[in-house]
């Protein structure tokens, strides 16, 4: 491999490299060399009518698999632009590429690991230093299996060389110049299954597999909660600092803790007893202290309720002035002044002012039920509020279920009785009579009550049905409640949306007409837009409104007539 020819020792530049094979004529050099006649890619003959020593052509940059730093051999771009091969000189032989007309050779499933490759179409002649010198270059080699055949086993050091020598597949060996059959051949490289190669993957495999759980435990042990702190064990010294610690209401806590675990690993004994005596007894003196503490969170729970009680009932007599606002405002006196579109508010205001008052006094009331259940448990079983029918009709439901529950398991029970004294009875009959009478007895006594039970559980049964009844229909009352609620208030919100938009177009009308204009024309103008549009609405609109809207008398006498203007500006211009 020192000779100029040998070109393919990946240490040498690539310039060493003879042309690639997509250069014609070095495939048409390459056949005649071999003995073949030279045919091109379309089956034409070719011309050998190059020199070799003139190298590659140009424009074309050589690849070879061999060079050092390819570990595999690139696969191609596409299907279109296959791999191109060249020449390769070696120091007893040289290798011609395969046809590239003709399909990459086939080759076996690779198997796991796999170092060891299997060379068939080796000339007769050839011998493993020329097996080692071809495929030396490869990689690394570690062993070589060679039949009397013409083939052999090659073991490398690496995977990846691997495919260096598969790409050898398909080429042409010839030793030296000969043309001898002996002397030439054809190589197949493919997979070869080692036992070796399958061991030293299932070892690594194993070894990642050890690493993962290693891992994993770290990991593991990284996100694990710290241990709790060890507990000292008993000494004399230890037993006098975890007295001062029990007396210390900031430490009671830890000190406990240490002092259970002492007597649960049974510390104490004869000479020592004194002194857990005395701890004892320093724990059972902070009763006193806890009881202090809830006895103080009770009386600030207490005064919370109390100002919430006391403010929510000032709410409440507000809430009340402002209902008996409006039904002083819905007598006839007052009632009568207003406008069509004013008494629908004020309606719509005392409804709602009216519900929410309702809200606030039955919450109030809830908790002075509350407090009176409390006092005292005479109370418990008072009427319930229309708010609270859904709840109580929730909570009888399922006191009747458990009353049902338990009848059952009672009737459970009576039947399992009846069957023991019947087996009783048919087993002892040559028992005396009074046994027998008593027994029947029992059994008829069992069976009035087994009856009974039944009749209560058929009942109960009819209760329950009826209570659930109940509870439906009010759900269905309580949904249908929520559905007019929710469209008065999408009625309400249309509504304002109104206004509002009305207010911003007789705004604008207004600002154009610096002398005002009549209400008449303001509402023909309006009705263009919506003829639903009443006119007293709008001039109530427009009262309402001072800030914005202001309306003069002009003329006299017959021909006095009423105009609105616009003087939303005015304030701004003043200041």
């Amino acid at each position: 491999m020192t000779t100029p020819h040998c070109i393919c020792n990946m240490t040498m530049d690539s310039n060493s490299m003879t042309m690639p094979m997509s250069d014609p004529n070095a495939w048409a050099t390459a056949m005649n060399n071999l003995g073949m006649p030279p045919i091109g890619m379309t089956g034409q003959p070719l011309m050998p009518d190059f020199d070799p020593n003139l190298g590659m052509m140009a424009g074309i940059t050589p690849m070879n698999p061999m060079m050092p730093g390819l570990s595999m051999v690139p696969a191609p771009l596409s299907q279109d632009i296959p791999v191109i091969k060249e020449i390769i000189h070696c120091k007893s032989c040289t290798l011609f590429p395969p046809n590239p007309n003709l399909p990459p050779p086939a080759t076996r499933e690779r198997p796991p690991g796999c170092k060891t490759v299997f060379v068939g179409g080796l000339p007769e002649n050839a011998t493993e230093q020329l097996i080692m010198e071809v495929f030396g270059q490869c990689g690394d080699i570690t062993a070589i299996r060679k039949s009397k055949k013409n083939f052999c086993h090659i073991r490398f050091a690496e995977e990846f060389t691997v495919d260096k020598a598969l790409f050898l597949s398909g080429y042409r060996i010839r030793l030296g110049s000969s043309t001898d059959k002996k002397d030439t051949g054809r190589l197949h490289v493919d997979f070869a299954q080692a036992r070796d190669d399958l061991y030293e993957w299932e070892c690594r495999q194993r070894m990642l597999a050890r690493e993962e759980r290693h891992r994993r435990k770290m990991e593991e042990d990284r996100l694990r909660p710290p241990s709790p702190p060890p507990i000292v064990h008993y000494s004399e010294h230890e037993c006098s600092q975890l007295g001062d610690k029990i007396k210390d209401d900031g430490k009671f806590a830890e000190a406990v803790r240490v002092l259970l675990t002492w007597l649960e690993r049974g510390e104490v004994n004869r000479r020592n007893a004194n002194n857990f005596y005395s701890m004892i007894q320093s724990s059972n003196s902070h009763i006193r202290r806890l009881m202090s503490e809830k006895s103080q969170h009770e009386k600030e729970m207490e005064e919370a309720k109390e100002k919430f009680k006391t403010a929510l009932a000032g709410i409440l007599a507000q809430f009340e002035q402002i209902v008996s606002v409006f039904q002083a405002a819905s007598k006839q006196k007052a009632w009568d002044h207003f406008s069509k579109a004013q008494r629908k508010n004020l309606d719509m205001w005392r409804k709602q002012a009216e519900e929410i008052r309702n809200m606030h006094n039955e919450q109030l009331m809830g908790i002075r039920r509350e407090e009176e259940m409390e006092m005292s448990d005479d109370d418990m079983e008072d009427a319930p509020d229309s708010k609270d029918s859904e709840d109580s009709g929730v909570s009888q439901a399922e006191a009747l279920k458990e009353e049902n529950d338990s009848l059952r398991c009672q009737l459970d029970a009576y039947r399992n009785e009846v069957e023991l004294l019947k087996q009783e009875q048919g087993k002892n009959q040559p028992i005396r009579s009074e046994e027998d009478s008593t027994h029947s007895q029992q059994l008829s006594f069992l069976q009035q009550a087994l009856q009974g039970m039944q009749k209560q559980l058929l009942k109960m049964r009819e209760e329950l049905k009826q209570r659930e009844a109940e509870l439906e229909k009010s759900l269905e009352d309580k949904q249908q409640l929520k559905n007019q609620v929710q469209n008065l208030k999408e009625g309400l919100q249309n509504l304002q949306n109104t206004h509002v938009m009305q207010v911003r177009i007789i705004s604008t009308f207004l600002h154009v007409h610096p002398f005002g204009a009549s209400i008449e024309y303001i509402c023909s103008y309006l009705q263009r837009l919506d003829t639903k549009i009443n006119p007293s609405e709008v001039e109530a609109l427009l009262s309402r409104l001072p800030c914005t809207f202001r309306q003069e008398l002009t003329g006299v006498g017959a021909s006095l007539e009423k105009r609105w203007n616009f003087c939303g500006f005015q304030g701004i211009k003043s200041t």
